[in-house]
């Protein structure tokens, strides 16, 4: 059995909680009659895409570091368009989470050895 680095460890945690709690947080904005017809059923798409990549990167997958970059990379830009703060701080965090999960330590995990 492969070790899983710490921080690979609490990066996927932290996306499974972020994304339960978005979704929790969100369902409540939706319409069952006319579910399309705000933004709801998309921000909860999105936060389960963040639930589904935070457990795959726990399951050693090398497909999710790729998904939880792009992620993040959409909220750098979601972030930037209501305000500079925000955007700042999603690249802030992006480039983090991207330092974090291409270090030769994760790399060695995420390829079995």
């Amino acid at each position: 059995m492969k070790t899983r680095p710490l921080a690979v460890t609490l990066i996927g945690w932290l996306f499974v909680v972020a994304g339960a709690v978005g979704t929790v947080y969100h369902a409540t904005e939706i319409d069952l009659n006319r579910p399309f017809d705000d933004d709801a059923a998309w921000v909860i798409a999105v936060r389960l895409l963040a639930i589904a990549g935070g457990v795959f990167l726990l399951r050693g997958r090398s497909f999710a570091r790729w998904l939880l970059v792009v992620w993040m990379g959409f909220h750098v830009v979601l972030g930037a368009l209501h305000s500079v703060q925000q955007g700042v701080v999603h690249g802030l965090l992006l480039a983090g989470i991207a330092f974090l999960l291409f270090r030769p330590e994760a790399s060695r995990f995420f390829r079995g050895e």
